[in-house]
């Protein structure tokens, strides 16, 4: 067999395990993602959760000695719910982002990426391969353009021609010489739409992303919220995808190709106040298979309490006071305390004060100032 006709084999059997696009691409170094790599770190623009060897991201023959071909793989993922539960004054919900609406697409990429693997191996018996999935190493968008998977957007996402920025990407590194595809043209041209849209201000210019001012990134940290985003979260409790829902090429494109990809309404826009008591057993049972539970239930429970001071959910208010007083997290303890000031009333000015000259710790105290100035302009 010729690598072309394995080739021709690897993406035929692909369509059989639910890749909806493979591409491949030549395992040379990335030398130009590593200029932009070296810019951001020197900007401050990294979030902390890549990997910080920009070697190994961009010199796949550090991950896999003899590596010659990366293969990328696209999945695609609904953009719509079928029965969206309604957010109602008695009933405020929050959301997730859409990556995080159904099963967590690590597990999902990675069964897809191991059978793959699993295909080389007894095709090609001394090969060798590794595979990832957004944790690794590699730059899975700087991969999957080199494949020819879609074009780096402005929004520092890969857009595809056929399911626009909706999917899920991981790849596979091989040994194996395979003829590599061509890239696409980047087609944005003057389009702006997700920079001006972007609530924060986090998206520089086209493709450069400042991680420290992203909602995505932001509701994923576990320490208190800068207070000048906190308005502009809304009631996003996991990642943001306003910069995907303005873009051109995402209009009309909804595909529902994958049963575990399917969103649970109750789970994607979960009711807010149940959120605040949640013990850790129940938000595993509940959320764990989302990949937006990766960071666990204080990031999610913080956000809960900024969408309901978003809200201005009166409702809300008993359960704030019980998390200011005995919520044995600061930054619970701090948020509420932010959100009683939001929310309240001069009635609430009373339990500030009293919590104020009782709390230990100096950020929630710093947290119990603001709500106290806040309720004192509504004097």
């Amino acid at each position: 067999m010729t690598l072309a006709q394995l080739k021709d084999e690897l993406i035929a059997y692909s369509k059989t395990i639910g890749v909806d696009k493979i591409g491949f691409a030549s395992a040379d170094p990335f030398l130009q993602l590593k200029d932009r790599l070296l810019t951001q770190q020197e900007l401050g623009f990294q979030s902390g959760f890549e990997e910080p060897d920009i070697e190994k991201r961009v010199q796949p023959e550090k991950l896999l000695q003899g590596a010659r071909t990366i293969i990328s793989i696209a999945l695609a993922y609904p953009s719509k719910m079928a029965s969206p539960p309604k957010n109602t004054r008695e009933d405020r919900r929050g959301i997730f982002c859409r990556a995080s609406w159904g099963r967590d697409y690590h597990d999902v990429l990675r069964e897809r990426l191991k059978k793959l693997e699993q295909f080389l191996q007894e095709r090609v018996p001394e090969a060798r391969t590794i595979s990832m999935v957004d944790t690794g190493e590699l730059s899975d968008r700087a991969v999957a353009e080199r494949a020819g998977i879609g074009w780096s957007g402005k929004n520092c996402a890969i857009i595809t021609p056929e399911f626009g920025s909706y999917v899920y990407l991981g790849e596979l590194v091989t040994t194996i010489s395979f003829e590599p595809d061509s890239p696409l043209t980047e087609q944005c041209g003057t389009c702006n739409k997700c920079v001006d849209a972007c609530p924060t201000g986090a998206l520089i210019q086209g493709g450069q992303l400042d991680s420290s001012k992203c909602i995505a990134f932001l509701t994923q940290t576990k320490d208190f919220l800068p207070e000048q985003y906190r308005k502009k979260l809304g009631n996003r409790l996991y990642g943001c995808d306003t910069c995907q829902q303005v873009c051109p090429e995402n209009k009309g494109k909804d595909h529902h190709l994958h049963p575990e990809m399917e969103p649970d309404p109750e789970i994607a826009k979960p009711k807010l106040i149940p959120l605040l008591t949640m013990s850790n057993r129940e938000f595993k049972e509940r959320f764990g298979h989302v990949s937006g539970s990766w960071r666990g239930k204080k990031p999610i429970q913080r956000n809960a309490i900024v969408a309901l001071a978003h809200f201005k959910d009166q409702k809300a208010l008993q359960e704030l006071i019980t998390l200011l007083k005995k919520d044995p997290r600061p930054v619970i303890r701090g948020t509420a305390a932010w959100a009683i000031g939001v929310i309240g009333s001069k009635e609430e000015k009373n339990l500030l004060i009293q919590m104020k000259n009782t709390e230990t710790d100096t950020k929630v105290l710093r947290e119990i100032e603001i709500g106290l100035d806040l309720l004192k302009n509504k004097d």
